[in-house]
């Protein structure tokens, strides 16, 4: 079975299903799957004008298994791929100014060309008055650390990793990721420790995931007490594959936050769109 896939093509398609304006920045090759992936976002209400089609390269694949309840091994198929070509000549700077945020991901700090992109994609968005955006998303395979087969694999520690992450926080009005994405954005190996180290350097607010538990929204300083934050709980579900939960956690919240609602409203839609 084939599907879109990949962190900001979910979030762009969850963002358009419950009613946002949204648009994908990024490269397929240009042949049938590439196709596919933008005939089928079109499909979804997602804005296309920024997707470039590469005739050099190939789209990137992810095969996915489904092991065991929440086990779903992957295998990423990207050796020099369409997404991981993009180029700041990609990157358009009215349709960028076009929107009133943008949203960039941790993957694409991985490689020059992509992180002088979304660099650029944040200084248009800054110079406009617009929001940034982080899903820190990191996957340690991505930037190298992990073999082929470890594509189910959410940490490992790197100085090289954190050093391209922390610099982006201070740009940023959100930031959400994971207790492991954390530790890797802030370059600590304590939970508490790292938040207080990214609220040092930003007053963004961020979102800490915490899957079944649901997640803490921080909005001002970083108490002793990790649970001292905007606190939503989680919704019981039987877990089948967790893949794609992230993504849609992101969607779920930008669904309220850009609306302007309340932050807790924010992490129910969050958690709610994630358990399903």
């Amino acid at each position: 079975t084939k599907a879109v896939g990949g962190c900001p093509a979910n979030i762009a398609i969850g963002t358009a299903r419950l009613g946002l304006k949204s648009a994908l920045v990024t490269r397929v090759g240009a042949e049938q799957m590439g196709r596919f992936l933008t005939e089928q976002l079109a499909r979804e209400g997602v804005e296309t004008a920024g997707i470039v089609s590469d005739p050099g390269r190939l789209t990137a694949l992810v095969l996915l298994a489904v092991e065991k309840e929440g086990v779903s091994p992957m295998i990423f198929v990207r050796t020099d791929c369409a997404d991981m070509a993009l180029s700041e000549a990609d990157i358009d700077e009215a349709f960028i100014a076009s929107a009133a945020t943008v949203l960039v991901t941790g993957t694409h700090f991985s490689t020059a060309n992509a992180e002088a992109a979304q660099l650029k994609a944040i200084r248009i968005a800054k110079a406009h008055g617009r929001k940034v955006v982080f899903d820190i998303d990191y996957r340690p395979n991505l930037w190298g650390l992990a073999g082929h087969e470890a594509g189910f694999s959410r940490y490992v520690k790197s100085d090289y990793v954190t050093s391209k992450i922390k610099p982006i926080l201070a740009d940023c009005d959100l930031i959400v990721g994971t207790e492991e994405e954390v530790l890797i954005a802030a370059g600590e190996s304590d939970l508490l420790a790292a938040l207080k180290a990214i609220r040092a350097i930003t007053a963004a607010t961020i979102v800490l995931k915490r899957g079944a538990m649901g997640c803490i929204v921080y909005d001002g300083p970083i108490s002793d007490d990790l649970e001292n934050g905007i606190v939503g709980k989680g919704f019981p579900i039987e877990v089948y594959n967790v893949l794609g939960a992230g993504d849609a956690f992101m969607s779920g919240f930008l669904r309220g936050w850009l609306k302007g609602e309340p932050l807790q409203t924010c992490a129910t839609w969050a958690n709610a769109c994630g358990a399903f």
